[in-house]
């Protein structure tokens, strides 16, 4: 039930940072259906306090747009997951819904990726055949390694050398 404490945050996060705040009219509205929606789930309980926030403090150690895309895609996935048993027949949850599937589907590239995450904790990597595709992929995938990491360097150096730091 700790879930509603941060929520008005964690969206804010959200839609800011992926340009779904048209104006703060439609912020506000979602800040007054998420104060109706504690009010639901009791979220004024001294246990919401337990051990911590449960999403913003994830939230900050992704720092990259495109990081941020993959883990915001799952908390409002575990948002509407959520939602699922509360009672939809008040408006409140049907907005808060309505904007989460919004976000949700302009971040539908994270979800992917998470779905890519999942599988691979799920390959049996004491599999033979497995193992035989997986060495013969080694390569490539020291190759892209290599790629990605001198890419970083090349932009470092030319940002130090643009840079009259």
């Amino acid at each position: 039930m700790a879930f509603q404490t941060y929520s008005l945050f964690v969206l804010s996060v959200i839609m800011i940072s992926f340009g779904h705040v048209e104006n703060r009219l439609n912020l506000l509205q979602l800040q007054n259906d998420i104060d109706k929606l504690k009010a639901d789930f009791n979220s004024s309980h001294s246990d919401v306090a337990d051990g911590g926030p449960i999403f913003t403090e994830r939230l900050s150690s992704w720092t990259e747009r495109n990081e941020k895309r993959i883990i915001l895609s799952q908390i409002i996935s575990m948002y509407l997951k959520m939602l699922e048993n509360t009672d939809k027949s008040k408006a409140h949850v049907r907005n808060i819904a309505e904007e989460l599937h919004t976000l949700k589907d302009s971040l539908s590239d994270g979800s992917k990726k998470i779905e890519d995450l999942k599988d691979l904790t799920k390959l049996q990597m004491s599999d033979l055949k497995v193992q035989r595709k997986a060495v013969n992929e080694l390569f490539s995938v020291l190759q892209k390694l290599g790629d990605t990491s001198s890419s970083r360097k090349r932009k470092r150096s030319q940002f130090q050398r643009l840079c009259k730091c």
